[in-house]
């Protein structure tokens, strides 16, 4: 159940266009040959699954699991869960994450991967604000939304909606 007092920011036709618009970008900006998809869970599983049926490159897939809410709504220091079998040089590496909101977690997952690998960063929504790293620090992102709790499309509202193919706010 949506929370009262909830808004809807994206509708599911806007969400669909980020993910095209995305999928256009990653395309041109990509090097041929294989890339490894490697979402951060487990908001990112919702994205790498709309991304890879946009992305014209052979793909094998992986993930990290590494979070700095569990559950709450403020983070903390990463937590790590999973770190993934990285093959001896995956070549491009895709880092997908649901939201770029601080940055932190996308920072020190970058920040383990091989230094000598390409690693792009991907969020579906970019939260505006002035907090954490720079704004234009990812690479490519599909949605800016304000600075409010926001959850579906792979996030979560206490670890529950991140199934919901919208972008809703928590009401202000």
């Amino acid at each position: 159940m949506i929370p009262a007092g909830a808004e809807r920011l994206v509708d599911q036709a806007g969400v669909a266009a980020a993910y095209d618009r995305l999928g256009r970008s990653l395309n041109q900006a990509l090097p041929e040959g294989e890339i490894l998809m490697l979402p951060v869970m487990n908001g990112g599983i919702f994205a790498v699954c709309e991304l890879a049926r946009r992305i014209d490159r052979p793909m094998r897939f992986d993930y990290v699991h590494a979070t700095r809410y569990r559950g709450e709504t403020r983070g903390r220091e990463v937590q790590w869960l999973h770190w993934p079998s990285l093959p001896a040089h995956p070549g491009s590496i895709v880092l997908i994450d649901d939201i770029f909101d601080e940055g932190h977690t996308l920072a020190a997952i970058r920040e383990r991967l091989p230094a000598p690998e390409r690693v792009v960063t991907v969020a579906l929504v970019r939260k505006l604000h002035d907090r954490g790293l720079p704004r234009d620090w990812i690479d490519h992102y599909g949605i800016d939304v304000p600075d409010r709790y926001v959850f579906g499309c792979g996030m979560d509202y206490q670890e529950n909606l991140r199934e919901l193919p919208e972008i809703w706010a928590l009401a202000p």
